[in-house]
């Protein structure tokens, strides 16, 4: 036993230079990197999404708000117009300030709490006494009493001159009452005094102070852009009658009646359109003088130059026609045909 272990071949020592270091292996810190980087990428994306989502859902919230609001004042927009009717003006009034405060802009609430005002400050139920030719003032209220009087009657000077009495004697006298009455009385001075007075720029005058306690009515304003075109078309009287006439063909159609103590708009139209008739006859345009014409006789007759112009502006403007003249057979003749004269062949 022991000799075949001494035949064996011994190993050979190992060797230093014959052995290699084990070289450590390294981890892969980029595989963990993609790894964090596609976590925080992945709740990124959810966060967007949320957010998103959350921006959709408070658009929609408020457009559903927005639109709850809107039915919410216009109803009330509606009950409030009933409480005017009613005459139940406080109750009217609050609805429409609140109205206002909600939403500024919403269609007529303004006109509507301006009309309130006004109508809340006139009282209905009392009797109305005569007034007098000299008026006792002795206070603020008892100014604002007789301003209520006045305007009863519908003496809007007088009224005036009381209400000036009141911010005389006390400015912050009831400062929203009369500003309303204010509003009242300037309004139909102005009004009377251009539709029944014939007094345009005084009634401008007034309907301009109006303004500045609340919108005009639209009857209001379309009466002040008459007088104002009346005033222009007067401008021109006598000097443009081409002018004159367009204007006070719009004045006329619209206000008729409108008149500056002279004569109505209407007539002014008829008067001017006989005049520039004559001016365009004179020119030799008859068709232009026998529209004009014609216009002056829509409203009534025409004097004795147009009238003469007229005949002849409208055979001027439609001249009779030529015929033929007829032959003995009674038939018109008619040119000769012309034939070809045959020639001979030689």
């Amino acid at each position: 036993m022991s000799e075949q272990l001494e035949n064996t071949q011994p190993q050979k020592p190992l060797e230093a230079d014959d052995t290699q270091p084990i070289k450590p292996i390294k981890k892969k810190s980029t595989r963990w990197r993609s790894i964090l980087t596609g976590a925080l990428g992945f709740l990124l994306l959810v966060g967007l999404g949320g957010f998103g989502g959350y921006s959709t859902a408070l658009g929609d919230r408020q457009s559903a708000e927005a639109a709850v609001t809107s039915k919410q004042l216009t109803e009330q927009f509606t009950l409030a117009l009933d409480d005017i009717a009613a005459g139940r003006y406080a109750t009217a009034q609050e609805r429409l300030e609140y109205i206002i405060k909600k939403d500024p802009a919403f269609p007529g609430a303004k006109e509507k709490l301006t009309e309130v005002l006004v109508a809340s400050t006139i009282p209905t139920n009392t009797p109305v006494p005569t007034p007098t030719s000299t008026p006792d003032f002795s206070g603020a209220e008892s100014a604002y009493q007789r301003a209520q009087q006045l305007i009863q009657a519908q003496d809007w000077p007088n009224a005036l001159n009381a209400l000036d009495t009141i911010r005389k004697l006390d400015p912050t006298y009831k400062t929203a009452q009369v500003d309303g009455m204010y509003y009242y009385v300037l309004r139909n001075h102005g009004h009377n005094l251009i539709a029944k007075e014939g007094n345009l720029e005084g009634g401008i005058y007034y309907l301009a102070l109006a303004e500045r306690f609340g919108p005009l009515d639209n009857s209001s304003k379309g009466l002040r852009e008459g007088a104002r075109a009346y005033i222009v078309g007067a401008s021109f009287w006598e000097l443009d009658w081409r002018s004159a006439v367009e204007i006070f063909a719009q004045v006329g159609a619209g206000f008729p009646s409108l008149w500056d103590g002279t004569m109505t708009a209407s007539q002014r139209f008829y008067f001017a359109s006989m005049r520039y008739g004559d001016e365009l006859f004179a020119h030799n345009d008859f068709c232009g003088a026998y529209l004009n014409y014609t216009n002056a006789l829509a409203l009534g007759e025409l004097d004795k130059t147009s009238k003469k112009n007229y005949n002849d502006a409208f055979t001027g403007c439609y001249p009779a026609t030529a015929t033929a003249e007829p032959t003995a057979t009674g038939l018109p003749t008619e040119p000769p045909v012309a034939t070809e004269t045959p020639t001979t062949t030689p």
